[in-house]
């Protein structure tokens, strides 16, 4: 079992102290929580992409290089790359030159994003085409990471015509890519198809849902005969402490704030979509939902049943939600590094 540390870099004031952190703050604190997870032993880090939110890591490939200078052997990964909007050829050199620089460290969880559909409106892209878009860039940015000459032609880019990516990634065939969803069997399906591993989103749903995804992708990823076996990750809100009541009550309004900021913002970004959202129920989502909360043998029992539900792989672990100040974070880093991983091992 993998762990990995993960944000999305929301910037929230926080609701217990009335303090925000500058967008400066914000970025550097991230670098900051990611380098004391691996002294503890997390065996990577995963970072949000956002465009014009306040979600504020917009440029993940340059924060994970400042994050490969200070660190020697975390994984340097995303959550996720909105492969249906950037450009698979820029996107493949940015991501070769990550896995250069840290010797072979670079990964990519690539999704659709299509959620925030005021994304595709600020690239200039319609969300309708959100699936074509993502499966003509993930094919691209494949062949591309091979570092061979590619003659290449699609529908919504102009072709590439001998063309050599340069620099080619450190790790061949190409950098770990996993792909991103779990709301649709169709993304479960591509991912079986090409032999990807099966990323389960950050959601504040039931975790159960994703079970029939997980079975497409077992099943069809069986079926196409690939040498390596399947593998599957999912994100998880989490907060650990000694005193699994006070634990509890600690993190009660900043995980309320969250949840009221996610909903305001997705309304925001997409009024025409359905309320996804469930109003906030503290109990629901902390024995139900994707909220691990308590001690450290709390989490790691919890830990295991999910685990053992979704057949995973990897857990991302989401720490820094709702303006909390960074030593909490690293608290919890720590504590989670020392009394929760090594109950997996």
């Amino acid at each position: 079992m993998r762990f990995n540390t993960m944000t999305l870099g929301d910037l929230i004031k926080d609701p217990i102290t009335g303090e925000q952190v500058s967008s400066v703050d914000r970025h550097r604190i991230v670098i900051d929580v990611a380098v004391a997870s691996e002294a503890v032993g997390f065996d990577g880090v995963n970072l949000g992409e956002h465009h014009g939110l306040e979600y504020v890591v917009s440029s993940p490939p340059v924060m994970l290089a400042a994050i490969a200078a200070r660190t020697t052997t975390l994984r340097l990964g995303t959550a996720v790359t909105l492969m249906a909007n950037l450009d698979a050829l820029r996107a493949a050199e940015d991501y070769a030159t990550l896995d250069v620089v840290s010797d072979g460290r670079a990964e990519m969880v690539a999704g659709r994003g299509n959620f925030f559909a005021g994304t595709y409106t600020l690239f200039g892209q319609s969300v309708d085409e959100s699936r074509e878009r993502f499966d003509e860039g993930i094919e691209l940015l494949l062949q591309l990471w091979t570092g061979e000459e590619i003659n290449w032609k699609g529908s919504f880019r102009p072709p590439v015509e001998d063309f050599r990516l340069q620099p080619p990634p450190v790790q061949q065939p190409h950098p770990p890519l996993w792909i991103g969803g779990g709301s649709s069997p169709e993304t479960a399906a591509l991912a079986a198809r090409l032999g990807l591993p099966l990323m389960l989103p950050s959601a504040f749903g039931n975790p159960e849902v994703f079970r029939p995804v997980v079975d497409v992708y077992k099943e069809q990823y069986a079926a196409a005969g690939h040498a390596a076996p399947p593998e599957i990750g999912a994100c998880w809100h989490v907060n650990v402490g000694t005193d699994s009541q006070k634990t509890k009550e600690r993190w009660e309004p900043r995980y309320r704030a969250y949840h009221a900021f996610m909903a305001e913002l997705l309304a925001k970004v997409n009024p025409t979509m359905p309320k996804h959202i469930k109003p906030f129920d503290y109990d629901w989502l902390c024995t139900t939902g994707p909220a691990v909360v308590g001690s450290p043998d709390e989490v790691g029992d919890r830990l295991h049943t999910l685990s053992e539900k979704l057949e995973l792989d990897l857990h991302l672990v989401y720490f820094d939600m709702g303006g909390m100040p960074l030593g909490e974070q690293l608290d919890m880093v720590e504590m989670f590094g020392e009394k929760v991983i090594p109950q997996f091992s």
